[in-house]
């Protein structure tokens, strides 16, 4: 999550701080609309996944989130 808010502090020109609120906005933003996705999204910033491809349980839960 660190490598997250670095980046989003540096492209949105703000400090730290604000990045780390603005993303865990969004992410709890993702976890009230989609559950399924927000609680890989929330893993995969935590540090976990699902080895080669940590967006795959994202991904599945989006598609039957939809009907894809």
């Amino acid at each position: 999550m660190d490598e997250l808010i670095k980046s989003v502090s540096e492209k949105a020109g703000i400090n730290p701080e604000q990045a780390k609120a603005a993303v865990n906005s969004v992410v709890e933003f993702v976890k009230n609309k989609v559950p399924a996705v927000g609680e890989h999204l929330q893993g995969l910033l935590s540090g976990g996944g699902d080895g080669g491809n940590p967006l795959a349980g994202a991904a599945d839960a989006l598609k039957k989130k939809f009907g894809f």
